[in-house]
């Protein structure tokens, strides 16, 4: 029987190569960006979500949560303008995340069936990030916690969850950083000496949905060449 499959933000970088790993004849992936939908409006993931599960034949195995923003919110922002860009974040990062696990969760209790969440947050979570992306590191370490909860819920149902954490890896939103930030000195913080490539992480992730063994729910992986080792 194949595996439905459901990943948000597979558009490019990460998402996309998730989605390419995941390819086989044994899975039914459907890979959605944002033109499936703007994750800010709080309605859109129950729609999407339906939608998905009509197009995978009204089951869905795994659930892969990657769509995120990671904008700048400078501390000297306007009140309002700060506040604005700190709940989008939230809204996108953490809460449409939330809002996608718990439907997988209610799905798979009906189902009386075993389901697996992974979910892509970011190394930020546990070491933080610049002075302008407080929200950013806020929404992702969020996503681990999230995770966690999950994995200790819901366990004795087979309900299995997974966080992986990135570091800096090679998409254009990452290139785009490591120049304005000055490349060779944050590769020089990076042990292995060069940032991850997203084949590596969807590769992480195709394992996390398929392979990982039950006893590794709650994991959260790190994919950072060593640069935060917990």
């Amino acid at each position: 029987m194949q595996t439905h499959i459901l990943i948000s933000g597979a558009s490019r970088g990460i998402g996309a190569a998730i989605a390419e790993a995941l390819v086989s004849d044994t899975a039914k992936v459907v890979a959605l960006s944002s033109a499936d939908g703007d994750l800010a409006d709080p309605d859109v993931p129950g729609r999407i979500w339906n939608r998905a599960l009509a197009e995978l034949d009204g089951r869905i195995d795994v659930l892969i949560n990657n769509a995120g923003v990671f904008e700048a919110n400078p501390i000297d922002s306007d009140d309002a303008g700060w506040l604005a860009n700190w709940n989008r974040t939230q809204q996108i990062n953490l809460t449409a995340s939330a809002l996608f696990c718990r439907l997988a969760v209610l799905h798979w209790q009906q189902r009386k069936s075993e389901g697996r969440i992974v979910n892509i947050a970011s190394r930020a979570a546990h070491r933080g990030d610049s002075p302008a992306h407080w929200h950013y590191a806020a929404s992702k370490a969020g996503v681990v916690a999230m995770t966690k909860t999950i994995a200790r819920a819901y366990a004795k149902e087979n309900i299995l969850a997974f966080a992986i954490c990135p570091g800096f890896t090679m998409t254009g939103m990452a290139e785009e950083y490591l120049e304005s930030r000055g490349g060779d000195k944050l590769l020089a913080d990076i042990p292995l000496g060069r940032v991850a490539m997203p084949e590596e992480v969807g590769e992480m992730a195709r394992w996390c949905a398929i392979d990982a063994p039950a006893s590794m729910t709650g994991a959260v992986l790190d994919v950072n060449g060593a640069s935060y080792v917990r």
